[in-house]
């Protein structure tokens, strides 16, 4: 990230791409069972992400970058839930626990690299993608 000429940081890159993951998409409230309080310092940087890149897209509009968000639903690490949990281990495995296929960082990544390799005229605004099991931010199938 460089300075212009105003001392405001710039967020373009030279590739002409400017990506935003947002880890929920903020037009649904993140409401989880086991986690619905406390969650609105989560849901306003969720908000402001989003509207970041619209904003964004509003101010480059004609010059030659892309601002793409990404919006993953349900992705499993080994670091998310139990940050989320302030290291309880039983409270972070309950939310994969049963859904058979979330998604994984490698496939973030891979939808990422997708985005941004479309052909230079194409502009993905927002993508949300999230594993089958998961219907919405508050419906997950699972099993068992």
């Amino acid at each position: 990230m460089g300075a212009a000429a105003n001392g405001a940081p710039t967020l373009m890159r030279p590739c002409g791409e400017q990506e935003r993951l947002a880890r929920h998409h903020p037009y649904y409230p993140f409401t989880h069972t086991t986690c619905s309080e406390g969650g609105a310092g989560y849901v306003a940087a969720k908000h402001g992400e989003h509207v970041l890149a619209e904003t964004l897209r509003l101010e480059i509009v004609g010059r030659p970058v892309r601002v793409v968000e990404i919006a993953p639903g349900m992705v499993k690490t080994d670091e998310f839930a139990l940050t989320r949990f302030a290291g309880d281990q039983d409270k972070a495995a309950k939310v994969y626990q049963g859904v058979a296929d979330p998604l994984t960082a490698d496939d973030v990544a891979d939808t990422i690299t997708w985005a941004v390799t479309r052909p230079a005229h194409v502009n993905i605004d927002l993508l949300v993608v999230r594993p089958r099991a998961q219907a919405s931010n508050t419906k997950v199938h699972r099993e068992g």
